[in-house]
C-alpha cells in the first residue's frame, strides 16, 4: 500500500499543488458487454510533445471488470489495456475533471489474411 502511494506521488509529478483525478475503469467484451477480469490496465503520463514518460502505473481488473485509481495528475494520459484473447487497446485521454468513468470495450483479434489458405 505504501509503495502504491509512492508510485502515485511520482506519477503525479513533483508539484504537490497540482490537481489530481480519480479514474474508474470498466473493461468489457465488445461482443456481449460481459466484464473482462484480470485485464491489465497501464497508465502512462504523456508530455506536451506527445511522448509518453517513462513512469507508468499498472492495474488489474476485478471479477466485475472494474478497477479504480486515485491521485492521478491531470493532463494527458495514455491508457493501454491488455488481456489474453483480446486485441490490445490503446488511447490517449485528457484528464481534466476530479473524476472520470472510462469504459473500454475489448475486441477479439481479427483473422489474418493469407494467400495460402
Amino acid at each position: 500500500m505504501v509503495l502504491l502511494c509512492i508510485v502515485q506521488a511520482a506519477f503525479a509529478g513533483k508539484k504537490a499543488e497540482q490537481p489530481v483525478s480519480t479514474l474508474n475503469f470498466l473493461v468489457v467484451r465488445d461482443a456481449d458487454g460481459k466484464p473482462v477480469r484480470n485485464a491489465e490496465v497501464v497508465l502512462h503520463s504523456v508530455g506536451k510533445d506527445g511522448k509518453q514518460k517513462e513512469e507508468s502505473i499498472e492495474l488489474k481488473t476485478h471479477e466485475d471488470g472494474t478497477t479504480t485509481i486515485g491521485g492521478v495528475a491531470r493532463g494527458k494520459v495514455r491508457i493501454q489495456v491488455i488481456a489474453p484473447g483480446f486485441r490490445t487497446y490503446g488511447h490517449d485521454f485528457d484528464i481534466d475533471q476530479p473524476q472520470h468513468d472510462i469504459t473500454i470495450k475489448l475486441q477479439k483479434p481479427s483473422d489474418q489474411f493469407s494467400i495460402y489458405k
